[in-house]
């Protein structure tokens, strides 16, 4: 069950992932967290000697402010749906803030983030990785665009075979058991052989734990996996994509795989993913 959830609050005029999260707690009367950055100012290094101390402590105190907006807002949201939930404002860098929220998301059932847009500096993004790679547990990307709470009509799962799609099937169990149908969907740019039945198998285990369960091959040799699953996801009105999150780490910066950062940047439709 989904009992205990952390947000990462949007410092924009909007925050489709705040509100979101606000609805997930409300279906499964679960407690949230929101969480607000006030980013340490960031200036070159060939200007921090002759920079005023006046102007930094300004940028410290506006970022400050910003994040104090954020949880303001998303406490009263919560307070209107009588939602349990709480908020915490970290003073972090952006380095430093990808560790704090990761490590923080570990004790939660499920974390949700927002998808940055264009406009943005690029902060969430470098969050949502650590996040993804680093927590252990689930996290729903919310898109930008996104207006409405929770609804499960259709949820969506990618199927691959792979060990990151196993664990994301199993992850959002509490999120299938609630939806009306699940379509698990199998993705080849080479085509079925006769004797195949991939997906087959999850299908049958989804089955067994009560679900409605559909099963859908598509062969796209001409087009890359993300925008297929986008444009099916669309297409058959998913409310939700449920898959894997890949990529690979060195260093201890996160590098998503081109498939994920894909879906990532262009998704339309909320996406869950497990690493």
């Amino acid at each position: 069950m989904i009992k205990d959830i952390i947000v990462n609050l949007s410092l924009g005029e909007r925050d489709p992932a705040g509100d979101f999260a606000i609805s997930v707690a409300e279906a499964f009367d679960a407690h949230v967290l929101g969480v607000a950055f006030a980013y340490e100012p960031v200036f070159p290094a060939t200007m921090m000697g002759g920079l005023p101390s006046d102007l930094i402590e300004a940028q410290r105190r506006e970022s400050e402010r910003t994040a104090k907006v954020a949880t303001d807002r998303f406490e009263l949201a919560a307070k209107r749906a009588g939602v349990s939930a709480e908020t915490i404002i970290l003073t972090n860098g952006i380095a430093d803030g990808t560790g704090a929220l990761a490590q923080l998301a570990r004790r939660f059932d499920l974390t949700v983030l927002g998808q940055p847009t264009r406009e943005e500096d690029g902060s969430d993004e470098v969050i949502n990785e650590g996040v993804l790679f680093d927590s252990g547990r689930p996290a729903i990307f919310v898109p930008y665009i996104q207006k409405t709470g929770l609804t499960l009509n259709r949820i969506m799962v990618c199927w691959d075979g792979s060990r990151a799609a196993a664990r994301a099937v199993a992850d959002a169990m509490p999120l299938l058991h609630k939806a009306k149908k699940v379509e698990i969907v199998v993705v080849s740019d080479k085509g079925f052989k006769a004797d195949e039945a991939p997906g087959a198998d999850l299908a049958k285990h989804l089955a067994r734990h009560g679900l409605q369960v559909e099963l859908k091959r598509i062969t796209s040799p001409d087009i890359d996996v993300a925008s297929t699953i986008l444009s099916y996801a669309a297409d058959s009105s998913a409310d939700m994509i449920v898959m894997g999150g890949y990529g690979h780490s060195r260093l201890r910066q996160f590098i998503l795989g081109g498939m994920t950062r894909s879906m990532l940047e262009s998704m339309t439709v909320l996406v869950l993913m497990s690493h």
